[in-house]
């Protein structure tokens, strides 16, 4: 394992304890968590928080749990599952946070591979779902219910009771080395990995925040990004947290539109999917726009696009900018609260078309890079040091590099400690110096700023020869408004085939328009009218691939990606080789056509100059 390391004494945060501590004293009377009950929005401050957080570290004294023990929780993003973390911090337990979304098979894998000694969970339903892991797992001895329904027994608790423990147990002083995190990775193969962060890890990337980003404790988040992924908990949770901001808690994914306008949030923390789902909604909202305002849209975008360049800007460019803001992209912004400043993207590459659009809506957009196993953050871009296409430059503390097999190596004290009984994993991850290779493919500009060119363990060759990283191409055609979601296949085969998630109510109204009537969405992807209307959308979007890049046929299906059938990690990723299972013969079928094909028949345009350039590469 590696030995973790702060990132020096002149980083603000060493441990996760000096940030609880900080921003306690710092700020207590300042709102922290706002979460909607019976229509309203209630706020408990940072002096509330940290009284229930006393407290709950007491009652989980009483329970036994002392530093070097492991609490797992399973619930989703609640002012509970920061006081619980929090908690174990000032205790030195480790926290090994879940998903609701996950299976009951996974978290009990998990809690038997971090050994923890007790489970909390968010509903009484999950409680009953993990009684029987008593019994199964031999290092658990109690199960601690957020449900205040949940009936307490011997060895199952309830988080009110534990909470309203008088006793004073103050926090420990942790080492930076010390651990403070188990993040289990879902992976798209096998069973979830821990990674293992330190206080020092953690600590350092918070302090990076505050030495990069100018927030302040006036900022609020809406929060849907889920804490047990570490982007969502480092980024957004530690880092607000340690600035004295607020956080209102997302009532769903569903109700985010609704939650922006009611709490009015200066900042937003998504990943590429949401920030795609925004943009399209906002890109039909204009196209019913008269053509003279559409066309105002686009000049005041590619003004906004000189201004970021550092262009000049005529008059009448600032002047057609400045009325398009007025009645355009202001009522754009007030449909998400009217305050928003910044746009943090992470998790996936955001497509440069959707960053370069929410930029001139007039809300920045700042992406960065990073994974579970750096904490997250390695590089990003913050005022002054930004460049949209790129991931930015790396956070002070840390350097990257480029392998001759052009991978990401990262070194800097947010590197994690390793993975927990993974010995053959964390010899392949760490170079010689400590540096961690990140199986990501990427490439340095001459200013440092780092763009990513795919993943490793996605690139497959066809039987060209030719090396294909398909999530670029995937996330391009993901921007089309009839796609939900696609897999690009083609490993070892003549060329790309794609399995596509049709948005199935985008094509009903297009086929309502278009003399198709089908209402039942499998029927409707058959129909030969929406088939041509897909290879049209795939060939007009990807057509700033290469040749060989294209997509040479495709399937339609009406079902998502989703967690709950298993097609998508809790952190959104495509499992890859869990669609090809379920697609398998579908996909397999797109290459036994024996027709001969066409550039009308394979949905091509300019064939012969496509397969030029496939041949010149």
């Amino acid at each position: 394992m590696r030995e973790g390391y702060p990132r020096g004494p002149m980083a603000k945060f060493q441990t996760l304890v000096d940030v609880y501590h900080d921003a306690i004293k710092t700020f207590p009377d300042s709102p922290l968590f706002g979460t909607k009950k019976s229509g309203h929005w209630d706020w408990m401050t940072y002096l509330e928080f940290g009284k229930l957080t006393d407290g709950f570290r007491a009652g989980l004294s009483e329970l036994g749990l002392k530093r070097g023990d492991r609490i797992a929780i399973i619930a989703n993003n609640r002012a509970e599952w920061a006081v619980a973390a929090y908690a174990c911090f000032g205790l030195g337990v480790a926290f090994v946070p879940m998903y609701e979304a996950q299976l009951p098979k996974d978290w009990e894998f998990i809690v038997k591979d971090c050994e923890a000694k007790a489970l909390i969970v968010a509903t009484d339903a999950i409680c009953e779902k993990t009684k029987d892991f008593l019994e199964s797992v031999p290092s658990l001895t109690h199960i601690i219910s957020l449900d205040a329904a949940t009936k307490a027994t011997d060895k199952v608790k309830t988080f009110k009771a534990l909470a309203a423990t008088k006793a004073k147990v103050p926090t420990i002083k942790p080492e930076p080395k010390d651990v403070a995190c188990f993040i289990y990775t879902s992976g798209t193969t096998g069973n979830p990995k821990g990674v293992i962060l330190s206080h020092g890890n953690i600590a350092s990337n918070v302090s990076a925040i505050h030495d990069c980003f100018p927030m302040s404790s006036m900022d609020r988040s809406l929060s849907f990004l889920p804490w047990a992924h570490s982007f969502g908990q480092t980024v957004e949770l530690h880092g607000l947290f340690s600035m004295g901001a607020s956080l209102a808690i997302a009532e769903s994914v569903e109700k985010i539109l609704d939650n922006l306008a009611e709490t009015k949030p200066t900042l937003l923390f998504s990943v590429p999917r949401i920030f795609n789902k925004l943009y399209a909604a906002v890109q039909k909202q204009i196209s019913t726009k008269p053509g003279i305002v559409q066309s105002m849209v686009k000049t005041s975008l590619a003004t906004r696009g000189k201004q970021r360049l550092g262009q000049e800007v005529s008059l009448a460019e600032g002047l057609v900018l400045a009325l398009t803001d007025k009645v355009v992209f202001s009522k754009v912004r007030a449909r998400f609260g009217g305050n928003l400043k910044y746009a943090f993207s992470g998790g996936a590459a955001i497509s440069t078309e959707v960053a370069e659009f929410i930029d001139g809506l007039g809300i920045t957009v700042y992406e960065g890079y990073g994974l579970t196993e750096t904490s997250p953050i390695a590089t990003a871009n913050w005022p002054d040091n930004r460049k949209i296409g790129s991931v930015g430059r790396a956070i002070p503390g840390v350097s990257i590099s480029i392998s001759e097999e052009q991978e990401i190596i990262v070194h800097g004290p947010n590197v994690m400690l390793g993975y927990h009984n993974r010995k053959e994993e964390n010899d392949a991850v760490f170079t010689a110096d400590g540096g961690f290779r990140t199986g990501d493919m990427g490439k340095l500009d001459d200013e440092g700023f780092l763009f990513i060119t795919g993943r490793i363990k996605e690139q497959y060759k066809l039987e060209n020869g030719k090396y294909v990283v398909p999530t670029p191409l995937e996330e391009q055609l993901k921007l089309c408004p009839y796609v939900l979601n696609v897999m690009v296949y083609g490993d070892n085969k003549p060329y790309n085939v794609a399995l596509v998630v049709a948005n199935a109510d985008a094509v009903k109204k297009w086929g309502a328009e278009n003399g198709v009537s089908e209402g039942d969405a499998d029927k409707l992807m058959t129909n030969s009218k929406v088939r041509a209307l897909f290879k049209s959308e795939l060939d007009k979007y990807g057509e700033k691939f290469k040749g060989f890049e294209g997509i040479k046929d495709f399937a339609l299906t009406a079902e998502d990606f989703t967690t709950e059938n298993g097609m998508l990690t809790p952190s959104l990723k495509v499992k890859r080789r869990k669609v090809v299972e379920k697609y398998q013969s579908v996909i397999e079928a797109l290459y036994e056509k024996k027709k001969e094909r066409s550039p009308e028949a394979s949905g091509d345009k300019g064939e012969k100059k496509k397969k030029a350039e496939a041949s010149a590469e």
